[in-house]
């Protein structure tokens, strides 16, 4: 097995990555390192983010300075502040025992004064963001006619903020260099033409294939409908205890309307956005690296430049427009060496963009059925269990409180105990999804038989039934609805599709209301003639009752407001008794 002292570091740069507990190099480590101490050529490296690419070219990058000289030798381009100070203390934090190397981070948001002094002060590598970097060009703060590597980090997430000009304007600036090297995720034609703008034939490297995701993110999505596409989150959320997650929203007003519901329906999570202020901005990030913030809610531009190593999920609720956006979103989680999740939930005419970005990327995504109710009362269940299994005691402290424990608890039995304790936070969830409604939309979707009850099972769940009102009655599926809603009282959400025939009806409705909507809606009369509603059979086995194709029989109804069936299109009035479905009288049958 291949070790960083196989690759040529210096010993005092291996005491500093062994500090941090770096035992043997990632694949993009093991390609890189050689070649950069190596060869003063150009460099292209492929990898994705997250696969150890600032130690990459952070270790040769400090080899290669020279100590004894104070002027600017090395640019570090980056794509945004976060990302900048981070790459910055990790080659602080790689040399420290080491020669004494002077790395300053520059970035707008910060003081220009302040930065300037430190550049002036001796600085041998500048990390910066393009912007400020070509501010203090101007100002002529930063002089880098001495300056002999460049380093673009992220380049495809640069050009993708906008940020080509000042490249160009700091590679035209650089005349003196000797390489530069680019790292990149995926290669895009913008990425493309700055390679060939500016670099000599470089070498390339790829860690897997090019615009292919991490090999330790597994990829997984839920179908929903549009309406549902909340809930489905929240139960996504909810089946995965202890998830440590990013979610992605297309734009700020969505990022800011789910991180509101998700504060107010009790979820630790919070919003990143462009309208937030800088001191805003750091102190979300500062409680979702300490994880103080189990959720973080963001825009893709917001989120750019996020390095946290232990995010265990990205969520993408809503689909990216560029395939390369996907490859980022997904390269938050499965960072060193760790095990991610990307899941995405999508709406039935997105399910094609998952297959292109899975031909793109070389990516298998798995379809998942959105948790039931039970389900995720489950997976709560269990997790609680294994937290208080797996709780550590501080006996010291709490040994003096045990008599009064014991003495409070003495009429529990051991199996009530457990009960209660489970409890103490189960009991949320049970109450919660007790009547949850199945919102998944089944593959090929149709209908469903139900076991084996011979009842032809609604759509998502839902329970099919059969009423003896049709179109012939002047009755529109709006005025179907209405009288579902307002005289039989189910919530319009638990209604599903309503297909009106001619003579009768067939619609889904939440298994909890079959009950209700029988009782109620067999008290109506249309005129005279009762309304028979019931759980929906297959066609062949209402058929065969009927002696072999024999149409329902109904009892010719009396000539009224709806007038004679075939003849009459009046429209029903629900409102007023005696009329239409407006009486509930008992039928004489």
């Amino acid at each position: 097995m291949t070790s960083f002292k196989d690759l040529g570091i210096s010993p005092e740069l291996l005491q500093g990555i062994e500090s941090l507990g770096f035992e043997t190099p990632t694949p993009v480590q093991s390609l890189v390192i050689p070649h950069a101490l190596i060869s003063e050529g150009d460099l292209i490296a492929l990898a994705q983010t997250g696969t150890g690419k600032t130690a990459a070219f952070g270790l040769p990058l400090l080899q290669l300075i020279d100590p004894a000289e104070r002027g600017i030798q090395a640019v570090v381009l980056c794509p945004t502040r976060e990302l900048c100070v981070q790459v910055a203390s990790d080659l602080e934090n790689y040399s420290k025992f080491a020669h004494q190397y002077k790395v300053v981070a520059v970035y707008g948001g910060a003081s220009i004064t302040t930065q300037i002094a430190q550049i002036k002060a001796g600085a041998q590598i500048v990390v910066a963001t393009p912007g400020r970097l070509v501010d203090l060009i101007e100002r002529r703060a930063a002089k880098l006619e001495n300056v002999k590597r460049v380093v673009l980090d992220e380049a495809d997430e640069m050009l993708n903020m906008g940020f080509q000009e000042p490249l160009e304007a700091i590679l035209g600036a650089v005349t003196a260099r000797e390489s530069i090297w680019l790292f990149s995720a995926t290669m895009p034609d913008e990425v493309r033409r700055i390679a060939h703008n500016y670099m000599e034939n470089p070498k390339e490297l790829n860690v897997g294939g090019k615009n292919e995701v991490n090999k330790n993110i597994v990829h997984q999505y839920y179908v929903c409908r549009a309406d549902d596409r909340f809930s489905t989150l929240k139960r996504v959320v909810d089946a995965n205890p202890g998830i440590y997650g990013l979610i992605f929203c297309r734009t700020k007003n969505e990022t800011k309307e789910i991180a509101e519901q998700m504060i107010r329906d009790g979820y630790n999570a919070d919003a990143l956005h462009g309208d937030l202020a800088q001191g805003d901005r750091d102190r979300v990030m500062n409680r979702f690296r300490e994880r103080n913030l189990q959720l973080l809610i963001a825009t893709d531009v917001a989120a750019r430049g996020i390095d946290v190593s232990d995010i265990s999920h990205v969520i993408n609720y809503g689909m990216p427009d560029e395939i390369e956006t996907y490859t980022h979103r997904a390269g938050r989680t499965g960072r060193a060496g760790r095990t991610g999740v990307s899941i995405s939930i999508v709406t039935p005419k997105y399910e094609e963009k998952i297959k292109q970005i899975a031909r793109k990327n070389r990516a298998e995504f798995e379809r998942l059925m959105i948790p039931t109710g039970v389900e995720v009362c489950e997976k709560q269940l269990f997790h609680i269990i294994r937290n208080i299994h797996e709780q550590e005691v501080n006996n010291e402290a709490i040994e003096q409180y045990m008599p009064a424990i014991y003495e409070e608890l003495k009429d529990l039995s051991k199996e009530e105990l457990i009960k209660r304790f489970a409890s103490v936070e189960f009991n949320r969830f049970i109450e919660y999804y007790r009547d949850a409604r199945d919102i998944n939309i089944y593959p090929k979707e149709g209908r469903r038989r139900d076991g084996d009850s011979g009842k032809v099972a609604g759509a998502n769940g839902m329970s099919r039934m059969f009423v003896n009102i049709g179109t012939i009655d002047g009755v529109s599926k709006k005025d179907f609805l209405q009288l579902l809603v307002q005289e039989v009282g189910i919530p319009m959400p638990s209604v599903g599709s309503i297909d009106m025939g001619r003579t009768n009806c067939h619609f889904d409705v939440e298994p909890s209301y079959v009950k209700q909507l029988i009782k109620s809606l067999s008290e109506f009369n249309l005129n005279g003639r009762r309304v028979r509603v019931d759980e929906a059979l297959p066609r062949t086995e209402k058929f065969s009752k009927s002696g072999g194709g024999e149409k329902a029989r109904f009892s010719k109804p009396d000539f009224g407001k709806f007038g004679d069936r075939g003849r009459s299109s009046s429209k029903p009035d629900f409102g007023k008794p005696g009329k239409g479905f407006g009486g509930k009288k008992k039928s004489k049958y």
